[in-house]
């Protein structure tokens, strides 16, 4: 009985791990590394065709995106999840696949007209996206599933996503009984419409996650629903539209709740019809998904109100749009209004229009809800940028930006340790994956020295063996640049690269004006080189 650490290893992104077990090939998530690769990833330990099953902890790309390439590449078995991560998957892996091939479209566009260049492939296809959607599994929480001889499951209510879940494995080969928990991501408490995280009393072993392993959600009593209601009022007295970049799983909905007790309350004075646009075809498939799982995700107060005859999530004025001429309309209409689209870090989608149209205005805002990643438009706008381009037009940034701090679907710190700390006594040895190199550390050491638990963080390839209790194989660290074939030329552009990563890091919280001037600089060389 064997485990090996493939993916979101000392990375917070790409979710990844190998169960052997009663002579089965078992795979928890199968995610898409997204944003900076820090560490190289071991290949997995068998053949894709050799899978029997992937267990699935929920939706978000990090965890299931590479799922269809699994298919793809002759995995026959079945994807078990929650009702509403099937659900939810079914729209999403084939918007990924949209993604995948509109991007090698584009790239291949480029090779022809650039001699040299070789012709791309996407990761996978639309048809396969369909099959691995066909795979799916839907579970109910909580109802023990036997999966084989000798392996049952269990789904849990972790409180990070619609559907998400920790997963209970049971285990037994010649006797022996192992159990492990895999607790995907972990949910942070008084979220909007779904249930705090739920607790598992009982493991021999934990592989859990660190995202916030080294820090703390800021301690704040901040209204969500006042904060909000005062922006788009002092927006609107000026004639301007909100527009919020918004994830559109997940993010989009707990707006939508916010917005709906303003409209109820009247907050906005002498608005309090403004209209709200949700402009992206995925977040409206994936609030229908929010209606259709109600009764099993959502938490008391939201079931209150539905038993009530009230929809959480809808209200007056609110105009969901499908269409590309749709979402043109939308700034043609010169009523101040409230606009959510995706991407929430702006990287791609219909919110790069809605930022075309709305930047240079300053009677406009536009409003970060989300975590904004290093290296994207979102993050460089919050940072100060002045000017962005934006469909090979020069856009200047007049243009309010604003956040809601405080807003986060993954557990802190505290929220890790209460939630491990659930068990009733402490399993034999906790995991930590999925966080960067400095949380997981600080989370193994932290649970290990305050509170007693034997720890480790694994890097990509270590194997554990789950019967004896030991280490197999422990993996070090490949970085990735070590791994990269290159020409000395490039090689030297890559170190530059990964050196004004580090100056970037290094000046964290100096003075807005600098970082701003330093921002400008850096996107001012990209746009000469990006041709």
């Amino acid at each position: 009985m064997k485990l090996i650490f493939v993916g979101a290893a000392h990375e917070v992104t790409g979710s990844c791990h190998y169960l052997n077990a009663c002579g089965k090939n078992i795979l928890v998530d199968y995610g898409m590394e997204q944003g900076v690769n820090v560490f190289e990833n071991c290949e997995l330990p068998v053949a894709e065709a050799s899978i029997d099953y992937v267990l699935l902890t929920h939706a978000h790309v990090d965890h299931s995106g590479m799922i269809p390439q699994l298919t793809a590449r002759g995995f026959r078995g079945q994807i078990y999840t929650t009702e509403a991560t099937a659900d939810l998957c079914s729209i999403m892996l084939r918007d990924c696949a949209h993604i995948q091939m509109q991007e090698t479209e584009w790239k291949n566009r480029k090779a022809k007209r650039r001699e040299g260049m070789e012709v791309s492939e996407p990761v996978y296809t639309m048809e396969d996206a369909d099959a691995a959607i066909k795979q799916l599994v839907p579970c109910s929480y909580g109802k023990e599933i036997n999966l084989c001889e000798g392996i049952k499951i269990r789904f849990t209510d972790v409180g990070h996503l619609l559907g998400s879940a920790s997963i209970e494995v049971w285990a037994t080969e010649d006797g022996t009984t192992r159990k492990i928990v895999f607790s995907g991501d972990i949910g942070n408490k008084n979220h909007p419409l779904i249930k705090d995280p739920s607790f598992t009393q009982e493991a021999d072993y934990v592989v859990m996650e660190s995202t916030y392993g080294d820090r703390f959600h800021a301690e704040s009593t901040l209204d969500f629903v006042t904060e909000l209601a005062s922006i788009i009022k002092k927006t609107m007295d000026k004639g301007g539209n909100v527009v919020i970049p918004s994830f559109a799983v997940g993010r989009t909905q707990e707006i939508l709740y916010y917005l709906r007790k303003i409209k109820e309350a009247r907050l906005v004075k002498g608005h309090e019809n403004f209209p709200v646009y949700v402009d992206s075809p995925l977040a409206v498939e994936a609030t229908n998904i929010f209606y259709k799982n109600e009764e099993t995700c959502f938490d008391e107060d939201a079931m209150k109100l539905v038993e009530a005859g009230i929809n959480p999530i809808s209200f007056p004025g609110l105009h969901l749009t499908i269409t590309s001429e749709e979402s043109k309309e939308i700034n043609f209409d010169n009523e101040p209004k409230v606009i959510i689209s995706a991407s929430g870090m702006c990287e791609a989608g219909r919110i790069r229009h809605h930022l075309k149209h709305n930047l240079w205005r300053p009677e406009c805002t536009v409003l970060f809800v989300g975590y904004q990643a290093v290296g994207t438009l979102g993050r460089a706008l919050v940072e100060g940028l002045k000017e962005v381009k934006l469909f090979g037009e020069t856009i200047y940034v007049r243009a309010a930006i604003g956040q809601l701090a405080g807003m986060s679907g993954h557990a802190d710190k505290n929220g890790l340790i209460e939630w491990v700390k659930g068990f009733k006594e402490k399993p034999r040895k906790v995991f930590l994956v999925h966080g960067d190199d400095g949380s997981c550390k600080a989370l193994a050491e932290c649970l290990k020295v305050e509170h007693g638990f034997s720890t480790y963080a694994p890097y990509s390839g270590t194997e554990f063996n789950l019967i004896t209790g030991k280490l197999e194989y422990e993996a070090e660290p490949i970085p990735v640049k070590k791994k990269t074939r290159v020409s000395d030329v490039f090689a030297r552009l890559l170190a530059a690269g990964q050196r004004l990563l580090a100056v970037i890091h290094k000046n964290e919280g100096g003075a807005n004006k600098d970082l701003a001037k330093f921002a400008d600089q850096v996107n001012s060389l990209c746009d000469k080189w990006d041709v």
